[in-house]
């Protein structure tokens, strides 16, 4: 057995025969500071395992960083690296994996590595946050891609040109993107079906004891009825009304006549199903936003007070601290 061999094809007991691979499949992952460990590992593993199950190398990947030195995750754990980014030419696809503070992380170098690479055919993908990479490189115009969707409300503030999807994954063309945590496990195995077939992704499936096998077109998170506890038609209605105009101000009026229901009905149906007014649901949304946005972008406290549909930077401020316990500026420079 080879060094190669050894480093990338684990001993096993489950086998998957396949015909010889003669060119295995090139891999990229470039780490950013914060990055999402469980994105990494979810990405990284099938392959490992896909190795593993046919006895051959079917995969080879390597791991890079900015300067070459071992980056720490969001949970502070440092991984090795193999070496820098601008160092190298990569074959295959390139996946840049990130996290928490995307914004803070990308780095004109790494953004016009990507482009460059871009424009000599390869594919090139993020996993989590990393599309923040992809559009600083400016190569998502008129792409369908996705990110987690704690991060879609700051992207969106941050590049208003580009429509993130909520899907689990998106592939389009040479971009490849997926939400992060187990969702890169689902785009990997939708790799390994598409080139080595369905026993041998199954196979990888079972081995991650996943039982289930999502596809592009699957939401990210759980339906709104599902995330409300109910299947009540109307207040399903009222709740999607109401959090599509997070911006603008609130008009319990509206929602009512384009439910056809009065004022009082609804009500009734938060206070029933909810147990809080449609004023009190609608706060706490703008609050999660703002959370988001203080969180994940550069803008200020009174900019974001806006973009939440508050009349006054005072009135977020006050809210804010009221339920997080600190205020939106404190927490905008929290760890900073």
């Amino acid at each position: 057995m080879t060094a190669e061999t050894q480093k990338f094809v684990a001993k096993g007991v489950a086998h998957v025969v396949i015909p010889p691979v003669p060119e295995p499949m090139q891999v990229t992952f470039v780490l950013l500071p914060k990055f999402t460990m469980l994105a990494f590992s979810s990405a990284i593993e099938p392959m490992r395992i896909a190795n593993q199950l046919t006895g051959q190398i079917l995969f080879r990947w390597q791991v890079l960083s900015a300067d070459g030195q071992p980056v720490a995750c969001s949970n502070g754990v440092p991984v090795m690296v193999d070496g820098a980014f601008g160092a190298t030419q990569p074959a295959g696809m390139v996946f840049v994996c990130s996290g928490v503070e995307p914004e803070d992380q990308v780095t004109a170098a790494l953004a016009d590595w990507l482009r460059g690479l871009w424009r000599r055919g390869r594919v090139v993908g993020g996993l989590c946050t990393g599309a923040y990479a992809l559009a600083r490189a400016g190569i998502l115009k008129d792409r369908r891609f996705t990110l987690h969707w704690e991060n879609i409300a700051g992207f969106v503030e941050t590049f208003p040109d580009l429509a993130a999807a909520r899907q689990v994954f998106c592939i389009d063309d040479r971009i490849m993107t997926c939400a992060g945590g187990v969702a890169a496990a689902d785009l990997m195995l939708k790799l390994i079906n598409d080139r080595f077939g369905m026993a041998l992704s199954q196979e990888v499936m079972n081995m991650c004891l996943l039982t289930g096998r999502r596809t592009e077109a699957d939401e990210q998170t759980t339906s709104l009825a599902a995330r409300l506890g109910t299947r009540h038609e109307k207040l399903i209605e009222a709740v999607a009304f109401l959090e599509g105009r997070i911006e603008e101000p609130f008009d319990l009026d509206a929602c009512a006549a384009q439910l056809k229901l009065s004022r009082r009905q609804i009500e009734r149906l938060f206070n029933r199903y909810l147990g809080v007014t449609p004023v009190r649901y609608m706060n706490d949304l703008r609050l999660q936003r703002g959370r988001a946005l203080l969180a994940e972008t550069d803008m200020s406290v009174t900019d974001v007070s806006i973009a939440c549909g508050y009349a006054s930077t005072s009135h977020f401020s006050k809210s804010f601290r009221l339920k997080y316990g600190i205020s939106p500026y404190r927490f905008s420079h929290f760890g900073k």
